[in-house]
């Protein structure tokens, strides 16, 4: 019996060992979620990994850009590093005290096992049941712990916004002075506000809106000749490798419909001869995942429209048309 126990208590360990690191695992892959489920690609200049301003439409931050060929700033120093990028640990919910506290659990029952009393010490079978219930809740309460200090607390955001109200020409961008607009109670977050360096047109604001329209479109329809006119040769590239997967896995994105109905101008400036502009976008399309043979429905709904909001860059060289530069995600989600 005592044999059977001590075989037992390792096969315990291994398996509190194992949850440990799917647990891990799980925390890592929900920060990478972190940013609305959205793939964020491209390019926005010097500030490609600087958070765009938020906005009324797009209030939650924007997710950070994961691909971009825009190369990283090294930072020398922990000052240096955005406020709360400092503070991010690396090891997910696993980091610091949460791993310090699991750690310290599975070491304390290894340590005693490796000594002869296995994981139940001198209580035998009940004290290693015992412990195996301790250490998973352990685990369970820091998940908690590190999730919940994981969601920021978003404030209203202020600056303009261009809501999709009648007008003559029906366009849903509208173009009071920056910082005209009614302003929000509360901090702005990161202390930056919309601006606009460039001085953008209401014929710009009328382009972005087409480009949403004709980028969607073109995406749905796996148009790679319209998506090159209207991108630039990076976000193309990463159009291009997603379309390439769908088309791997016997699935393509059907996007019809797309409408604007609402957008704020988050930033637009030049630099190196380029005019950028990132704007919050809110519009709504029927978007949804079919089988490529069978036209059956895997993800989405291919009837009613759901709303997304997502920020874009775009950019231009020497007054030509504008293209499209990057995409971010938010964490906001339609009702």
């Amino acid at each position: 019996m005592p044999g059977a126990v001590s075989r037992f208590a390792k096969i315990a360990a291994i398996a509190v060992l194992t949850s440990a690191t799917v647990f891990a695992a799980y925390g890592e892959a929900e920060a990478r979620r972190a940013g609305g489920g959205f793939s964020s690609f491209g390019s926005r200049g010097t500030r490609t990994f600087q958070a765009p301003p938020a906005t009324r439409t797009a209030p939650a931050p924007a997710a950070p850009v994961e691909r971009s060929m825009t190369p990283q700033p090294q930072t020398t120093a922990p000052s240096m590093a955005q406020p709360g990028v400092a503070a991010q640990r690396p090891g997910g919910m696993f980091g610091g005290f949460g791993r310090s506290m699991v750690g310290g659990l599975i070491a304390g029952g290894l340590l005693g096992m490796m000594l002869g009393h296995g994981f139940g010490g001198g209580f035998g079978f009940l004290g290693l049941l015992l412990q195996i219930a301790l250490i998973f809740g352990a685990i369970t309460l820091a998940i908690r712990f590190f999730a919940n200090r994981r969601q920021p607390s978003y404030g209203s955001a202020g600056g303009p916004s261009y809501s999709n109200m009648s007008s003559n020409n029906n366009s849903s961008f509208r173009i009071p002075t920056i910082g005209s607009g009614a302003t929000a109670t509360g901090p702005q977050r990161n202390n930056q506000r919309p601006s606009d360096e460039i001085g953008l047109a209401q014929a710009d604001l009328d382009q972005f809106e087409e480009l949403l329209t004709e980028v969607q479109t073109a995406y749905g329809a796996e148009d790679y000749g319209t998506l090159r006119k209207l991108t630039t040769p990076e976000a193309m590239s990463y159009l291009a490798e997603e379309l390439g997967e769908n088309a791997t896995n016997g699935v393509r994105n059907r996007v019809s419909d797309v409408k604007l109905l609402q957008g704020d101008i988050a930033e637009a400036w030049r630099e190196d001869g380029l005019d950028y502009a990132t704007l919050a976008m809110r519009y709504s399309s029927i978007d949804a995942m079919v089988e490529r043979d069978s036209g059956r429905v895997v993800s989405g709904d291919d009837q009613r429209p759901t709303e997304s909001t997502e920020v874009w860059t775009f950019v231009r060289k020497n007054g030509a048309d504008w293209k499209l530069s990057a995409i971010q995600g938010t964490e906001q989600r339609a009702a």
